[in-house]
């Protein structure tokens, strides 16, 4: 590399890093990511980074379920046309899941979020379900897309359980085509990214401004510098490189092994403190989704093992099937290897967190 070249890539580098500093965020933080293999080979990843136990568990749940917005008398209403696996938060709301068809949903914290004001004219939908209405609901993003562009409901939020702070979140989707979208509200406003080429999404700022900053690490090039913190920013140029550096493996376990590879690089590793940062997020689990085969992955940061859920072997019928169980323990310290399907037990459903009326 010549010096002119190198001097390039620091002064890039430079003003890169100013720009993350100023959108820098001591709040929750999340990478996900979609890779794009070879013969349908779509697999999306996922890290739920939380500063304290967010109390998952795993729940398969069948066809057939209707729905309520729980957002009091005007609230949105639908029934369950797939089944899925769900990985929840505090037992109240759908944070990642993916359903029968091979559509995955994850929610992931965004502070800029601002959702419009709940005036009745409009269903209203707690956003504990939001994730779970789209896995209840459609086959692929597109469809996704097309139905949340005619804003059939209004998000209600409430805050974060056990604190005194705003639930604000953005919603990704990936299907077993690899399409992808980005779904925010930003000023009262729903808006949507949608295309094929959004393979990674973090938290602040929001996408469009992910976007922009990612521009200069593209310029330097990762085998040159890539940015190392954990801030959301770095998390994003980080896999948006490694996503795409990877190889594209015909084999499909060889493919997963670089996917955990990448996602486990964007964590933030276990109990991380410092005096600067006190909240500093750890990463609490990662989710991998094998669209092709439907296996559904999981691995916590205190357990020993990998384990997954094969949707293949469940019954999701309306008539048949039932809402079942994989109780994680707390932090999701139970320790679980291999298929793990049998291992659900039969459970009441879990109530999704609405407004208090």
């Amino acid at each position: 590399m010549t010096i002119k070249a190198i001097r390039t890539a620091k002064a890039l580098a430079t003003t890169a890093l100013a720009s993350l500093l100023a959108f820098a965020q001591p709040a929750e933080a999340c990478t996900r990511f979609v890779y794009l293999g070879p013969n349908d080979n779509i697999i999306t990843a996922r890290s739920m980074d939380w500063k304290s136990d967010v109390a998952t568990n795993l729940w398969v749940l069948p066809r057939g379920i209707k729905r309520n917005g729980q957002a009091g008398p005007n609230s949105f209403e639908w029934t369950a046309k797939y089944g899925s696996v769900v990985a929840t938060g505090y037992d109240v709301s759908t944070t990642d899941g993916v359903n029968e068809a091979g559509l995955n949903a994850n929610l992931l914290w965004l502070v800029e979020s601002e959702y419009p004001k709940f005036d009745q004219s409009k269903p209203g939908l707690t956003i504990a379900a939001w994730a779970q209405y789209v896995l209840d609901s459609f086959e692929t993003v597109e469809e996704a897309v097309a139905a949340l562009e005619k804003e059939p409901f209004t998000i209600v939020t409430d805050n974060v359980p056990g604190e005194n702070r705003l639930t604000t979140l953005h919603l990704s989707i990936s299907d077993r085509t690899g399409d992808s979208a980005i779904v925010e509200y930003i000023g009262g406003k729903q808006v949507i990214h949608h295309d094929r080429k959004y393979q990674v999404m973090t938290n602040s700022p929001t996408f469009d401004q992910q976007l922009a900053l990612n521009s200069y690490w593209k310029q330097i090039g990762g085998t040159v510098m890539l940015p190392g913190t954990n801030r959301a920013s770095d998390r994003f140029a980080r896999a948006s490189f490694y996503v795409n550096a990877i190889p594209k493996e015909e084999d499909a376990n060889r493919a997963l092994a670089s996917v955990f590879s990448v996602i486990r690089n964007v964590s933030v590793p276990y109990g991380l403190n410092t005096p600067e940062e006190p909240n500093i997020s750890s990463t609490r689990w990662r989710t991998v989704v094998d669209h092709k085969r439907k296996l559904y992955f999981f691995e916590s940061a205190l357990t020993p093992n990998t384990f997954w859920v094969d949707l293949n072997k469940i019954d999701f019928s309306e008539t048949t099937g039932k809402v079942m169980k994989l109780d994680l323990g707390d932090n999701q310290d139970h320790t679980y290897s291999g298929d793990a399907t049998g291992d659900f037990k039969q459970a009441e459903p879990f109530k999704f967190l609405g407004l208090q009326m």
